[in-house]
This record gives C-alpha cells, structure tokens and sequence, in this order.
C-alpha cells in the first residue's frame, strides 16, 4: 500500500510562510494529479491546491496568489509554497495522488497553524 508522506508544517504568525513536502517512498507520482487539502478543526475537508500530471495548476480561491503548488519529478516530490498565510489557514494539510492506473493515495497530513 502506497502512503504519502507530508512534511513542513508548524507554527507561525500571521503574514509568514511555510512550504509543505509530500513524497510517495517507493512510489513514482509522474503518473498521478496531485492534490492537496486541508481539515480545520470542526469544519469540513477543503480543496486547496491541485498540480496535474502535464503541471497545470489549479487553486481555491480562498489561496488563489498567496499559494504556490509545483513539483520536483526527479524527487517524486510536491510543495505547496504559502505566504501571507493568516488564521484561517490553520488546518491539518494533507497531500491526495489521484493516478492514471485510477488507484488514489492519501498521506497522514501536517498540521499548520497560524497566530495572529
């Protein structure tokens, strides 16, 4: 069973930045969109980011200009790149691969918290 694995999270104040990491070990995402996603205590799963396989990007419009999605091939590895990052944007970040073989996988997440 493939599992993805999420990196980068932490605490900041409002106005920072972090940059979020999923990797796939033992797995190629060449072949898989990639989405990422987020869960705020007590609110329902969001839809943040997505990169395709071709690198098209999409975005929430909630994130759309302070959030950056891209990817490193050679590394099997996704980023999601946020500045300007407020409260609202504290939630558990997980990473999604949806794959063209139609298998989806799914990591633990990363928890972001924001203070102001």
């Amino acid at each position: 069973q493939v599992q993805l694995v999420e990196s980068g999270g932490g605490s900041v104040q409002a106005g920072g930045a972090l940059r979020l990491s999923c990797t796939a070990p033992g797995f190629t995402i060449r072949e898989c969109d990639m989405d990422w996603y987020r869960q705020a205590a007590g609110k329902q799963r969001e839809w943040v980011s997505r990169i395709t396989l071709d690198d098209t990007t999409t975005y929430a419009d909630s994130v759309k200009g302070r959030f950056t999605i891209s990817k490193d091939k050679a590394k099997d590895t996704v980023y999601l790149q946020m500045s300007s990052l407020k409260p609202d944007d504290t939630a558990m970040y997980t990473c999604q691969a949806d794959c063209a073989t139609g298998a989806w996988y799914w990591g633990q997440g990363t928890q972001v918290t924001v203070s102001s």
